[in-house]
């Protein structure tokens, strides 16, 4: 199974909030049977995802760590074997090409389509200073339509 991550590129950190993530992904490592996990880049949940998954993977070595790109469609040789020092796998979804600023929206979307849970960092009553609607939000939105199951840390 496939875990995306989704998120808002602030989040109030704390110890408690990386504790409750490491929780929520360790169950769904042991009893879903995920084994792959899907970033994307930008924002700090994703950091802190990207930590608690790299933890985790010391006790379940079969995880992969997935890097979607929104930018960089042809990546060189160099910039590749980088990301692959980070992440097991990384790739750009078709669906993002000619996205432009909707690059990470398509990117998040498709994500969506390839997972069968999202872990989100949603906040729906955050909206951000430049837009009226949120990139997590229009992604969330994304998933209720899919009917992706949905594990809001948040809301747990």
């Amino acid at each position: 199974m496939i875990v995306a991550f989704i998120g808002h590129r602030k989040i109030n950190y704390s110890e408690a909030l990386k504790e409750r993530l490491k929780k929520i992904v360790e169950n769904l490592i042991i009893n879903e049977n995920v084994d792959t996990f899907l970033f994307g880049s930008k924002s700090e949940f994703d950091t802190l995802c990207y930590e608690v998954v790299t933890e985790l993977q010391a006790k379940y070595s079969a995880i992969r760590r997935v890097y979607v790109r929104a930018e960089r469609e042809f990546i060189s040789e160099e910039y590749r074997k980088y990301l692959l020092t980070l992440y097991e796998f990384t790739y750009f979804p078709k669906a993002v090409q000619g996205a432009g600023v909707l690059s990470y929206v398509k990117r998040n979307q498709a994500m969506i389509d390839k997972c069968d849970v999202v872990v989100a960092y949603y906040d729906d009553q955050y909206i951000p200073p430049t837009k009226t609607k949120s990139g997590t939000q229009m992604a969330v939105v994304h998933a209720i339509k899919n009917h992706i199951k949905i594990i809001n840390l948040l809301q747990v």
